[in-house]
This record gives C-alpha cells, structure tokens and sequence, in this order.
C-alpha cells in the first residue's frame, strides 16, 4: 500500500489564501454593486420627489395667483360700484327737481357716507387682503380702524335717522310737516356724523379699545393692523353701530306695515263707496228726469219749484264727484310715500342680510375669547359682506325707484364726454 504524503504546510496556507481573496473579491464587487443601485435608487426618487414637489409648488402658486385675482376683480368690482353708484346718487338728487324732497336729504347724506366707506375704508382692507401684509405704518393703522367704524357707523345711522322719516310721514302725516321741519332734520343728520366719533377716533387713539399687550404687539410689529377689541368696547360699540339703530328699523317699519295695510284697506272701502254712490245717483237723476218730462207734457210748470230741485241734485253730484278726486288724490299721494318707503324698506332688510353676520362675529369673538375661532377667511368674507352694503344702497334705488332711475340715466347721459349736447341743463332740472 502506498501511503500519500501529507500536503506541505505552505500549499495549505496558498490555498486558502486564494479562496478568502476569491471570496473578498467577490464579496466586494456584491457591495459596490448594491451601492451604486441603491444610490441610483435614491437618486431616482430624490429626482422624482423634486419634481412632484415642484409640481405641487407650482400648482399651488397657480392656485393663489388665481385665487388673488379672483379677489381683486371682487374686491375692485364693490369699491368701484359704491365710488360710482353714490356719487350718482348725490348728482342725480342735486341735478333732479322731482328728487328734492325731505326724505332724499337723508338719502343723500347716506350716499355720502357710503362713498367715504368706500374710499377711506375699503381701499385699505383692499390692500391689506392683496398684499397680505399692511403697509402704512403704525399710526395710520389707527387712522384706517377709526375711519372704518366712523364711516360704517354714520351709513347705518342714516338708515335709522330714514326709517323714523318714513314712520312719521306714513304713521303720522299730519303731524309730519310740523315735526320733520328743517332743523330737526338737521339735527338727526349732526347726530348721524357725529355720535360714531365717540366710538371711533376717540377711544382708537387713547388705547381704550384692546388690550395692553395687543397694543405692545402692534408697536412691535408695525407691518401687522389687526382689530382686536376688549369686550367693553365691544359691546358698547357694536350696541351704538348695529344693535341699538337695528332695532329701531324693524319697529319703525313694523308699524309702517301695519299702517299701510290699514291706509290701503280705508281706500279701498273709500273708493267702493263713492263708486256705490255715483251709480245710486246717476240712476235716481235719470228716474227723476224721465219723470219731469212725462209731467212737463201734461201740465205746464205753474212755477219754478218743480226746477228748483235740479240745482240741489246737480251740487250732489258735484260733491261726490269732488270727494272722488279728492280720494283720488289722496290715493296718489299714499302711493308715493308707500312707494318711497317700500324702497328703504328693502334698503333696510339689505342693510340686515349685509351687517348682521358680522356684528354677530365681532360680538361672539369679542366675548369668548379664543375659544370661539374664526378662520381669517370667514373674517374678510364677512367684513367685505358688510361693505358691499354701501355699493348696494344705489342699486336698489336704481331697480326700485322710477325717479332714481331715470335720473340716473339723464345723469349719466350727461357725464359721457361724446354727448356734448347732453351738458346742458333741461327745463325740468336745476
């Protein structure tokens, strides 16, 4: 038997040498391999996440870029329908003699009031809502919030000073020319222009409205305008703006409705009346002259009694006919007024559905605190509801009122620099 000799110790060690280089090597190219597909990888889907990040950001910038010019045409849309509808009221009344009447004194003052909304309150909120930052300052952050509450407060109390106007003229007409004379109508437009002083500019600038360490964070951050108010100031100045003149509206023309109601029906039952009574009479004359002439052929008059009838019967009749144009003109009359105060009736349910929303938010806020949150969308929605009620006031006169509406057009007419003819003043104006 041969015996094989044992491997040399070297051979051994060569050999495993080889294979754990083999296995290295192997084991290396497996590594580098599976690196560079996983660096590949993330590569491809770092790639990938940047580009549907930029994707969205750039979807998202759309959007807002929409989004902010949708609100600009809304936002321009209002300031420049309020700027141009009052400003036509103002013109039409002084232009119009037909629109020269006691109660469009108010409504002018009204108009005015709602083209300073527009002009000293809105266009600041305006640039505030586009921008998104304010950009005027600390002290003229004061001077928007005064003009704000000043200006609002004096168009709403216009509406009030209209509604007691329109209670004495229907409610109470014979006592209206006596009460609503000159000065007193004076007087309640003073009280409109001058009682929002004391819930704006007043206590805005003395500090009385928030609280000290809002005041501190406005004078820290002067690109910041915002209108928190302590609830002092809230309840008093949303009682003096809305509440208080909200509730006098709805029972001033509570009882204009009651009244026109009773007003119509006592026509109506006057009207039937002499109608009844011009058909009796028209019947017992034509019975009384078939009468007198069957009589007149048999035996001539011996006197003139038989004639003397005719004279009493004829000033009947013309006494009837005068108390039916009487009525007549009474019925004309009570047309116009109701018509006058069907519009600022509906001037009144607009200023209700435009404002109450917002006194109600600036109410609840104010007195719970952070606990009833209101997202900065659902505010400026709100704030811009309640000025788009300066820009509706004219368009309701527009639609509703004939005389408003035709003055409207000749003032317009005479606004536009291709009718040259049009700048003279007609007979029926001045």
């Amino acid at each position: 038997m041969e015996v094989s000799e044992p491997p040399d110790e070297e051979d051994v060690e060569g050999s495993v040498e080889w294979q754990v280089e083999d296995v290295t090597s192997s084991n290396f190219f497996e590594i580098l391999s599976t690196t560079i597909r996983s660096v590949l990888a993330e590569d491809v889907s770092n790639i990938s996440a940047n580009s549907k990040r930029e994707d969205e950001e750039n979807l998202q910038e759309e959007r807002n870029v929409f989004a902010t010019t949708l609100k600009g045409i809304i936002i321009i849309g209002i300031i420049v329908t309020a700027l141009v509808g009052n400003a036509l009221v103002v013109a039409s009344v002084r232009r119009h003699r037909k629109l020269r009447v006691p109660t469009n004194r108010y409504v002018v003052s009204l108009a005015a009031a709602d083209f300073l909304v527009a002009v000293c309150a809105m266009s600041f909120n305006a640039s505030v809502e586009l921008t998104g930052h304010w950009m005027f300052g600390r002290t003229m952050c004061d001077v928007w919030n005064s003009m704000d509450v000043y200006f609002s407060t004096a168009s709403i109390l216009h509406l009030c000073c209209i509604s007691v106007d329109r209670y004495y003229a229907i409610v109470k007409p014979l006592e209206y020319p006596a009460i609503m004379r000159r000065i007193t109508v004076s007087s309640m437009l003073a009280s409109a222009w001058i009682l929002p002083a004391l819930i704006s500019f007043i206590p805005i600038f003395m500090g009385w409205y928030t609280t000290e360490g809002h005041l501190k964070y406005l004078r820290e951050n002067p690109q910041v305008c915002m209108f928190v108010v302590n609830r002092p100031y809230a309840v008093i100045s949303s009682s003096v703006s809305f509440w208080i003149p909200g509730f006098v509206m709805i029972v001033m023309y509570c009882k204009i409705y009651k009244e026109a109601v009773r007003q119509r029906e006592a026509l109506s039952r006057a009207s039937s009346n002499t109608i009844l009574n011009s058909i009796h009479l028209h019947r017992v004359s034509t019975s009384r002259h078939h009468s007198r002439a069957s009589h007149q052929l048999l035996l001539p008059p011996s006197n003139g009694t038989d004639f003397g009838r005719a004279p009493s019967y004829v000033s009947a009749a013309e006494l009837n006919l005068e108390n039916g144009t009487s009525i007549r003109q009474q019925s004309k009359s009570w047309r116009a007024e109701h018509k006058a105060a069907r519009t600022l009736g509906i001037i009144m349910g607009a200023f209700l559905l435009c404002w109450l929303p917002f006194f109600l938010w600036y109410l609840t806020t104010s007195l719970c605190g952070e606990a009833c949150y209101c997202p900065d969308t659902v505010v400026s929605v709100l704030f811009w509801i309640g000025y788009f009620n300066s820009a509706l006031n004219p368009l309701i006169y527009a639609y509703f009122n004939r005389d408003f509406r035709e003055a409207f057009k000749d003032t317009l007419k005479s606004a536009l620099p291709c009718c040259a003819g049009c700048w003279k003043t007609p007979s029926e104006f001045v």
